[in-house]
C-alpha cells in the first residue's frame, strides 16, 4: 500500500535535513495547549538527530492569509520543542531569505531549527515555485511527516519536492497505511460511523465507502437531512436542503447499509441549559431541535461496533460541546474501544471528542488530520504524498 520512499531510506547523516511538520496546534497567550501534533512529530525528528543530520522544521500555524500576525507565530512552538527534546532548538523569525539562510547555515549536525510561519508568506498557499525554491535552497533533504496537510498543494507540502529528493517521515507512513489499509484491505464486518453536522461534507465519503463497507451508521446533525429526505418534519433543527435530493437517492442506492438513529434527544434551544427529551424519530414538535442520538440508537451501533473488525469514524454524533448532548458522541467513543476491531478516528471534532472521553489510549489509531483524513476516505490522492519519490 505505501509504495513512496521513507525517512530510513535516505542517508541523512552529515546532511541538513527539512522536515515539514504539522505544528498548527493552540496557542494561548504565548503557551502551547494541546501537543499531540508536536508529540505526533517526536520520532522522524529525534531518529534524524540520532542520525546526525541537522534538523529544520517548518510549518504553518493558523490562518495569517500571507501577513505576519506575531499572534501566531511559531516562537512559543519551537520554545516547548526546546523542553521536549534533549537537542538544542533555535527559531528563526522567518522561513525563507536572509534570515533564514543564515540560521541554515549556522545550524549544527545534532541541532534542530525551527523556521517562522510558512503562511506568512502568501507564496506558500499559492505553491509558489519561487518560494518553494529558496525553502529547498536551506537544506540537502525533504521530509514531509505532515499528513494534516498533505491534502494541499503547498510550496512547503509539495513544491519543495521537486527541488530535493523527497521522502516521507513516520507519521505520515503510519496515517497512510491505517487509514489507506482500513479502506482498502479492512478487516470485516467493515462499519464507517459518520457525524458531524453536514451531510454536504461526507457526500464523497459515502459514495466511495457504500461498495466496501459492511454498514455505515450516521449521526450527528448530517442525519437530520436524511430524516427530512424520508419526509419527516425536522422542526428547528440544522437541514441541507439543498442536498435533499442527494441524500434521498444515497437512501435509495444504499439500502440496509445506511444505518440512520431510530430515537434522539431533542432541546428547546441551541444551549447548553436548553429543556431536553428523547423521542423516537419521526416529526419533531415546532421550536424544538434534534441534538444527539438517543439511547436506544446508542445501543443499535453499539451491537454493530462490537461485531465489526474495522471500525473507521469521522464526526461527533451530537452537540458534544454541550455536556448534556455529548452522551451520544462518548458512548460510540466507548463502544469502540471496548470493541476488538481495529479503531481509527479520523481528525478533527471527533478526535477532541475522544480525547474529551478519556478512552484516547484505548483506540488504534487517532489521526491527526481531519481534511486529509476525509479526503482519503472519498478515495483521493493527496498532493503531499504523491509529490513524494516513490521507493
Amino acid at each position: 500500500m505505501f509504495n513512496k520512499k521513507m525517512v530510513t531510506d535516505l542517508d541523512v547523516k552529515g546532511k541538513k535535513v527539512l522536515v515539514r511538520v504539522d505544528f498548527n496546534v493552540p496557542i494561548d497567550d504565548g503557551q502551547v495547549g494541546d501537543d499531540s501534533r508536536i508529540q505526533a512529530a517526536l520520532p522522524t525528528i529525534e531518529y534524524l538527530i540520532e542520525q546526525g543530520a541537522a534538523v529544520i522544521l517548518c510549518s504553518h500555524l493558523g490562518r495569517p492569509k500571507g501577513e505576519v500576525k506575531p499572534e501566531l507565530s511559531l516562537e512559543p512552538v519551537a520554545e516547548y520543542l526546546d523542553g521536549l527534546i534533549d537537542a538544542p532548538v533555535r527559531f528563526a523569525s522567518d522561513c525563507i531569505g536572509e534570515t533564514a539562510e543564515k540560521a541554515a547555515e549556522e545550524l549544527e549536525f545534532g541541532q534542530v531549527l525551527v523556521l517562522e510561519n510558512t503562511r506568512f508568506h502568501a507564496g506558500e498557499k499559492k505553491n509558489d515555485p519561487e518560494m518553494a525554491k529558496q525553502l529547498a535552497s536551506l537544506a540537502n533533504l525533504y521530509v514531509n511527516d505532515a499528513f494534516g496537510t498533505a491534502h494541499r498543494a503547498h510550496a512547503s507540502t509539495t513544491g519543495v519536492a521537486d527541488y530535493l529528493p523527497a521522502a516521507a517521515g513516520f507519521l505520515l507512513e503510519k496515517e497512510i497505511k491505517y487509514l489507506g489499509n482500513a479502506i482498502a484491505e479492512p478487516e470485516r464486518p467493515f462499519v464507517t460511523i459518520l457525524g458531524g453536522a453536514k451531510v454536504s461534507d461526507k457526500v464523497p465519503v459515502i459514495e466511495n465507502l457504500l461498495d466496501k463497507s459492511d454498514r455505515i451508521l450516521i449521526g450527528g446533525g448530517m442525519a437530520n437531512t436524511f430524516f427530512k429526505a424520508q419526509g419527516y418534519e425536522m422542526a428547528d433543527s440544522l437541514v441541507e436542503d439543498e442536498v435533499l435530493e442527494i441524500a434521498k437517492s444515497l437512501l435509495d442506492k444504499a439500502g440496509g447499509k445506511l444505518v440512520l438513529p431510530v430515537d434522539v434527544v431533542i432541546a428547546d434551544d441551541f444551549a447548553a441549559d436548553a429543556a431536553d427529551k428523547i423521542m423516537d424519530v419521526g416529526d419533531v414538535p415546532a421550536g424544538w431541535r434534534i441534538l444527539d442520538i438517543g439511547p436506544r440508537t446508542v445501543q443499535a451501533f453499539r451491537d454493530i461496533i462490537e461485531r465489526a473488525g474495522t471500525v473507521v469514524w469521522n464526526g461527533p454524533m451530537g452537540v458534544f460541546e454541550f455536556d448534556k448532548f455529548a452522551k451520544g458522541t462518548f458512548e460510540v467513543a466507548r463502544a469502540i474501544a471496548e470493541s476488538e476491531a481495529t479503531g481509527i478516528i479520523g481528525g478533527g471534532d471527533s478526535t477532541s471528542a475522544i480525547k474529551k472521553s478519556g478512552l484516547d489510549d484505548r483506540i488504534t489509531h487517532i489521526s491527526t488530520g481531519g481534511g486529509a483524513s476525509l479526503e482519503m476516505l472519498e478515495g483521493k490522492t493527496l498532493p503531499g504524498l504523491a509529490a513524494l519519490d516513490d521507493a
